[in-house]
């Protein structure tokens, strides 16, 4: 089972990203997504440098993947998702069926906003050129043993497996609008919250994320508990999303559950003290979202 990092969600310093995956270069991770997936008006990192962060991760012996952006809003957008589909030497991640249609029949990943829910949509997307599915955030244990049980051939399948859920996208920027900004002068308020802006309930409990236009849950999903259920049933990468502290640890704590060196259960009691809030795992078990039902 490979270990993958996802494309980091945030709007961090360009410092800030390059010392990120100058230390992720030497991570025990398998697979990084690299690239601009939440907003275009991100531009501390351009396609240049992205490329040239590929490079260098594929030096240090990773398999890189660039991800598309999940929300295509504009010319420009389509024309950064095209320059992204074209690279020609890089994997891609195809985030809306936009992107899918761009690769053109080249291999290409899955995104886990493509929602692919049955077996017939995984077939379409394997004809397409698919080579590895990310499963859709929302989906149960139970519907995914259903669809590993009819995937195409050689179709690798990934689990979003840590990290807050990016829940929902909107052409609207919540991140600016709780600063009475509007979106085409947000003045980049998304780079003051390298974690995302918590939102809280009345009853001061955390509830949902604000992420730019993108609205993420508040509690951390943390699978790490299921590696050996999920090795069984035939998943073949487990994603990690970055968070801005504690990520070399927490690297290394899902490598030793994935390596046999720690006990799944003990790698995810260990992981609690370095996560940005508490964990949840409701989806995997069918419940609500937010529900902890892991042991």
């Amino acid at each position: 089972m490979k270990i993958s990092l996802g494309p980091i969600q945030y709007y961090w310093p360009r410092a800030t990203v390059l010392a990120f995956y100058e230390a992720v270069a030497g991570s025990p991770v398998d697979i990084v997504y690299l690239g601009e997936a939440v907003c275009s008006r991100r531009h501390e990192l351009r396609l240049p440098d992205w490329l040239a962060l590929a490079e260098l991760l594929q030096q240090a012996g990773k398999q890189v993947v660039l991800s598309t952006q999940v929300l295509i809003e504009s010319h420009s957008d389509l024309g950064t998702m095209r320059r992204v589909a074209s690279n020609g030497r890089f994997l891609v991640e195809a985030n809306d069926m936009g992107a899918v249609h761009c690769m053109s029949g080249q291999p290409f990943v899955a995104g886990p906003h493509l929602n692919l829910y049955s077996a017939q949509s995984l077939g379409i997307v394997a004809r397409l050129g698919a080579t590895r599915w990310a499963m859709p955030l929302e989906m149960s244990r139970t519907g995914l043993a259903a669809l590993l049980a009819e995937r195409p051939a050689n179709l690798e399948t990934e689990v979003f497996a840590y990290g807050r859920l990016p829940l929902a996208y909107s052409a609207r920027c919540f991140t600016a609008r709780q600063r009475n900004l509007p979106k085409d002068d947000c003045r980049f308020s998304c780079i003051e919250h390298p974690d995302g802006l918590v939102m809280q309930t009345r009853e001061k409990q955390p509830f949902l994320v604000l992420n730019g236009i993108q609205t993420q849950s508040a509690l951390v999903y943390n699978l790490v508990a299921e590696v050996d259920d999920m090795r069984a049933m035939g998943v073949d990468v487990l994603r990690l999303s970055p968070q801005s502290t504690q990520m070399p640890a927490i690297l290394a704590l899902v490598r030793g559950a994935v390596d046999g060196a720690i006990a799944p259960v003990e790698a995810a009691a260990r992981m609690a003290p370095l996560m940005p809030d508490q964990a949840c795992d409701g989806f995997w078990h069918g419940r609500p979202g937010l529900e902890r039902c892991a042991a």
